[in-house]
Formats: structure tokens, C-alpha cells, sequence
């Protein structure tokens, strides 16, 4: 095939600020970013002389795809969504995702796949859907696209709230879900490539939307919660409560509470054990290897890699990449951490120790800067570089675009940043979380965290007054012991049951709680 010009999505890097997952936290005294008006061509599609591309083959457009087993995420359409005119089959425009008709069809089968693998947030559907304990919530939804959270959504719904959704990350939109959504008459502003200004835009067409008002969020990174609070104030202080799942929003409403700020109650899921555990640990560990492998086509074996930071999802990296064979090196601030890394058998080492012979750099931290350039200078040519942390910052990847480097686009989502005495890094889905841009997440995993979901939004909207004042609150551990049983079923598991003399000698409800707040699982 004849040489393709590359265009590229130029990372904000260029000029401050970059949306990976969720925008980066903001300062404390940061106003929103105010969505300005749509412009006729995307000004963050520019090309570059730096930025080349190879001959383009089938092995590069077809066998991957980032998101999507199938390459239908692909942005092959030039027209912006927002210069479209589009309608579902019911005649509703309320909606702006990349094409409608072409990907609905498709998007449903993908839904369908998901529910298969879902089978606590199907079983809450089942139970829950008669006695409809959403009614009346009006829920604004920013979270990932993908058919897992399509399947939480469609939950939603079911269990009688009304709701609108856009994407938290720029990337990890898969079209042909929001397509599928979007037909299924659910005002959805999302899709795949979006720019900075894209992004707002959507959330904003969520918040502010014509006979209806918003009365419950659910965010994943804060962006909706912190856009309603700077532009709309006054409906923000008419919500019944926020559920968060990310460490970036959690931190933004904690930052909030402490300042006084938080006018509404809200439930943070991402310390609660089901999803720290299972989205955090067995998730990466599983999705780490597919994001890796399908992005580069790597042979694990004998491989040197280093991950940064030792919690659960670093965790669950290192033992992944240590049963294919890898020697595994962590890099941690945290003694009790390093500690742990050392029992399980990993050498803990300073980055700089190591940065010259490793293969592959796993980032985990949730910090910032936790490889520069500084690194990427001493890295060996053809060393992979990839971030499975929370935020886009753990890479400096502003660090790498200077005139001295050239980026290569290889494959979707796969850049050769190549130094002038000819050696190379491979960076994957530029510093953003990569098992969301490179691969897809297991959906059983999404099954537990958006349980979780479904009841803290369930709990806060049914609450009494009083129950829940403006803080922060943890999922209380009933719920997380349902999440847990919920899922049980799959595996064959049968419970033992306390006898009433062990439940009084434990001082405990047969029913349950099993674990004080304070237990470490």
C-alpha cells in the first residue's frame, strides 16, 4: 500500500494538560475547563514533520485493536461526530457517539458477550428489576465506554433511573458500545479519539440538558463531579450524592471535603475491598499480559522488567509477569510495601539501578513523574514503556517531544520514539493506563466494581435525610459481602454457616458482617 501521512492526536502535553483517563488533578484553587464552542475542524489534529509513519499493512489496521477484539473502534471516519446529523431508529438525535448505523449491530453483540461474563450485576438486574430502587434518580454517568460498562448502564436503566453518559478517557471508548447504547434510546456523548475540547463538551451536554435535572453522579476520575460544582453550582447542591470509583476523584472529593466544598454526601468504592481487590489485583494481573502481548507481540520469557509502585495493581503486574518467566525488579517509597515485595520473592531496587538493562517499565504508582526523560535517555534500545497507573503522568511523555526525538507510529496505540544515534523505546498508548487502550479487561472483574456501583448509587438515593452528611463515606461492609456473594454462584462456592453458639462466640450476625471495618483482607 502507498505511505500514509500520519496525523496525530496531539497530546495537551504541547501545551499543558493531557485527558488520559481522567484529567489530571487540578490545583486546588483550578477553575473547570468551560467547554467553548464546537469549532468546525478539530484543532488537536495537526501533523508534524517529527511524526512518521511506516507503509500501513493488514498485520498493523486489522489484527489489533485497541479496546475491541475486532478493529471496529477503529476512527476510520473523518467527519467529526459533532458535525454529524444522526437518528436511531425510534427517531431520537439525543446523542452524539462516531456512527450510529454502521456500528449499533455490533455493539449489541458485544453487550451480549459481556453479560455472559457479568453475572452478579445480571443477578442484582434479576432480584432488583421489579421493585425498580432507582426510580426517579436522574444519574450523569462518566466512566469508560466499553461493553462491560454498557451492561451497568443498561442495569441502571432497568432498575428505573434515567440517566445520560460520557466517556472519562479520550481513548478507551469502544464506538460500536456507544453506538449500541445510543440506539437503545440512552443519551450518550462518547467516542474514540475525542480532543480536549470534545471531551467537556460531552460531559457538559450530560449535565445540562433541557427538562432534566441531574440528581445523582457517577464518576470515574471526578471530571463530572468538578464540572457541575465550577459551572453549575446551584444544581450541583440539588444531587443526593456522588459514587467514585477512580483514586483521582477520590482524592479530588477528599481535597473537596477538606476545603468545605462538599455540599453533597459521597461514597468512594475504590477503597471498598471488592473493588480494591478485584478490579486492582486479579484484574491487572490478568490484563497486563494481554495489553502487553497484543500491542507488541512480546515473548515474556526471560525478560527483565521493572514495575514502579508495589499496591494491588502493582501486585497483581508482578506476579503476572513473574509466572511467564520474567525477572521482576520493584521500585517502591513505601517500606511496609517494599517489605511485602521482598517476601514474595522480588528484588526491590531504585529505578535508576536497573534502568539500563530492562526490557519492559510497568508503571503503577498513581504519581507523577515517575519516569523522565532522564530514564528513557539510559533505556536500551527497543525497551517497552507502559503505564497500567492510575493517571497519564506517571510517564513524562511531554519529555520525549523535542525536536531532537522522532516518533514513529507503528500500530494503534504503538509509538517508536527514536533517539539520533538510531535507538528506539516503545511507548504504548502514549503514558496513558494501558490494558484500557491496548486491551480489553476481564468482564468478570467489571461485573464486581460495577455491582459495587449500582448499590452505592442505590444506597445514597434511598437513603433518610440525615443518614449521610457532605463527606466522604466507604461502602458499608454488608454491601461489600453481597457484591462478594453475588458472584459466588459462578464457582460452584458453598458457604458454611456459623452455628448460633460460633456466631455468639464471635460476637457476630449469622448474616453477617464477618469483618470488622478495620480488617486488612
Amino acid at each position: 500500500m502507498n505511505n500514509l501521512a500520519d496525523t496525530v492526536v496531539v497530546d495537551p502535553g504541547f501545551g499543558g494538560g493531557d485527558k488520559q483517563q481522567q484529567a489530571a488533578v487540578p490545583p486546588q484553587d483550578a477553575s473547570v475547563v468551560v467547554p467553548p464552542p464546537p469549532t468546525k475542524q478539530s484543532s488537536a489534529l495537526k501533523k508534524t514533520s517529527r511524526y512518521r509513519s511506516r507503509s500501513l499493512s493488514a498485520s498493523s489496521t486489522d489484527s489489533f485493536s485497541s479496546a475491541s477484539y475486532t478493529g471496529s473502534s477503529d476512527d476510520g471516519d473523518d467527519v467529526p461526530p459533532r458535525e454529524k446529523v444522526q437518528k436511531n431508529t425510534k427517531g431520537s438525535s439525543d446523542f452524539c457517539v462516531r456512527n450510529i448505523t454502521a456500528q449499533h449491530a455490533f455493539g449489541r453483540r458485544e453487550i451480549e458477550i459481556a453479560e455472559q461474563e457479568m453475572p452478579g450485576i445480571m443477578a442484582l438486574r434479576k432480584r432488583a428489576a421489579e421493585d425498580k430502587p432507582l426510580k426517579d434518580a436522574k444519574i450523569v454517568g462518566c466512566t469508560h465506554i466499553n461493553a462491560q460498562t454498557a451492561v451497568l448502564i443498561e442495569t441502571l436503566v432497568e432498575l428505573g433511573a434515567s440517566v445520560r453518559w460520557a466517556a472519562c478517557n479520550i481513548y478507551s471508548t469502544q464506538n460500536e458500545v456507544a453506538a449500541a447504547l445510543a440506539e437503545s434510546n440512552i443519551p450518550i456523548f462518547a467516542w474514540r479519539g475525542e480532543t480536549e475540547e470534545d471531551f467537556w463538551w460531552c460531559i457538559d451536554r450530560c449535565v445540562n440538558a433541557e427538562n432534566w435535572q441531574p440528581n445523582m453522579i457517577l464518576d470515574d476520575g471526578g471530571d463530572a463531579t468538578h464540572l457541575m460544582l465550577k459551572k453549575y453550582p446551584t444544581m450541583f447542591k440539588l444531587v443526593k450524592g456522588i459514587v467514585e470509583e477512580s483514586v483521582t476523584g477520590v482524592h479530588r472529593l477528599y481535597q473537596l471535603s477538606k476545603a468545605g466544598k462538599l455540599t453533597v454526601p459521597a461514597m468512594n468504592v475504590n477503597d471498598s475491598v471488592t473493588k480494591t481487590k478485584f478490579d486492582n489485583l486479579y484484574s491487572c494481573k490478568e490484563s497486563i499480559l494481554d495489553s502487553l502481548k497484543r500491542s507488541t507481540d512480546v515473548m515474556f520469557g526471560g525478560k527483565q522488567v521493572v514495575v514502579c509502585g508495589y499496591g494491588d495493581v502493582g501486585k497483581g503486574c508482578a506476579q503476572a509477569l513473574k509466572g511467564q518467566g520474567c525477572i521482576v525488579y520493584i521500585t517502591e517509597i513505601d517500606p511496609i510495601c517494599a517489605l511485602q515485595a521482598s517476601m514474595d520473592g522480588f528484588r526491590v531496587v531504585k529505578l535508576n539501578e536497573v534502568i539500563r538493562n530492562v526490557d519492559i517499565v510497568v508503571t503503577a504508582t498513581g504519581n507523577k513523574n515517575v519516569v523522565v526523560r532522564e530514564h528513557m535517555d539510559k533505556m536500551k534500545s527497543g525497551c517497552i514503556v507502559s503505564n497500567m497507573g492510575h493517571s497519564n503522568t506517571e510517564i513524562d511523555v511531554n519529555g520525549l517531544r523535542t525536536p531532537d526525538l522522532t516518533w514513529e507510529k507503528v500500530r494503534s496505540q504503538v509509538d517508536h520514539i527514536i533517539w539520533p544515534e538510531g535507538k528506539y523505546i516503545i511507548l504504548l498508548a502514549e503514558g496513558r493506563l494501558v490494558n484500557l487502550s491496548c486491551s480489553s479487561i476481564p468482564s468478570f472483574a467489571v461485573s464486581i466494581t460495577s455491582a459495587t456501583q449500582a448499590l452505592a448509587l442505590i444506597e445514597l438515593f434511598n437513603a433518610p435525610p440525615g443518614r449521610y452528611k457532605s463527606d466522604v463515606y466507604l461502602l458499608p461492609k454488608k454491601m461489600d459481602e453481597y457484591v462478594a456473594s453475588l458472584h459466588l454462584p459462578t464457582f460452584d462456592a458453598h458457604l458454611t454457616e456459623l452455628s448460633d453458639e460460633q456466631a455468639k462466640y464471635m460476637g457476630l450476625n449469622k448474616a453477617g458482617p464477618f469483618k470488622p471495618n478495620y480488617y486488612r483482607y
